[in-house]
């Protein structure tokens, strides 16, 4: 319906697929996901879920078809597949959820690395740079309107990466993994993200040792306290030339 007149017509929608993750070939998690850069899922999921801490610790990624869905076989070094092992769980999580599966309060709340002593300023017009920057690099969502974006970008360099997804939390760990793979210092630069802060994006952000994160929405109440805690500057409502700054506001420059 549009201006009061019914019509048929044609619109391109993202797709939505399980996307399973295996370890030592069992599956450790099912997401619903869009069907692009797995290798990145993969390497960005293992390191939020704390099954990794360095890109080294995988062997090889292999991702093969599965009925409706992909099944990404994630091949780890030893010392890392004999500690999986030993915490072997299963979990669910379905688009929109980051947090299914956790089997304790204590993981919804997880400590997270401390990145307080990462010396590095930002300038204010970065932030709406790098803002506009990911928006411009969003092809999928240009086409549908339906998928969040995650990027990365280095005040002296531009966006280095950009990744998109029907989940907020896909994306920013695609874009994760893109930073691992191509060996990217994340305390270098900023994430950015075209969705709300909720504690579990901050704790990502943390883990993937990155001193700034920028979002187009609010952040809720904990993801403020989390980042707090981590020393990371959290910067939301960026519309425009207008943000506001929640924590850490010293490593950005006006």
């Amino acid at each position: 319906m549009r201006d009061g007149i019914l019509a048929e017509g044609d619109r391109a929608v993202p797709e939505e697929v399980p996307i399973a993750f295996s370890y030592g070939g069992s599956t450790h998690a099912v997401m619903m996901a869009s069907p692009a850069d797995l290798e990145d899922f993969a390497v960005g999921f293992s390191l939020t879920e704390g099954i990794i801490s360095a890109r080294g610790d995988i062997n090889a990624i292999e991702v093969v078809e599965a009925g409706e869905g992909f099944d990404v076989q994630v091949d780890l070094m030893d010392a890392e597949a004999d500690a999986l092992r030993a915490r072997r769980r299963h979990m669910a999580g379905p688009v929109g959820c980051g947090l299914c599966g956790i089997e304790s309060i204590e993981q919804a709340v997880r400590i997270v690395p401390d990145v307080s002593g990462i010396s590095m300023s930002v300038g204010s017009g970065h932030i709406v740079a790098a803002m506009r920057a990911l928006n411009d690099a969003q092809a999928l969502n240009r086409e549908t309107r339906a998928v969040h974006g995650a990027g990365f970008y280095q005040p002296r360099s531009g966006l280095r990466a950009a990744r998109e997804d029907v989940g907020r939390h896909n994306a920013l760990d695609k874009l994760a993994g893109a930073v691992m793979n191509a060996g990217i210092s994340a305390a270098s630069g900023i994430v950015v993200v075209t969705s709300r802060l909720s504690v579990e994006m901050v704790q990502k952000t943390a883990l993937l040792g990155c001193p700034v994160v920028a979002a187009i929405s609010a952040p809720t109440g904990l993801a403020i306290e989390t980042a707090e805690r981590a020393g990371i500057t959290l910067v939301a409502l960026v519309r425009g030339e207008d943000f506001e700054i929640f924590t850490r506001p010293d490593r950005i420059i006006f």
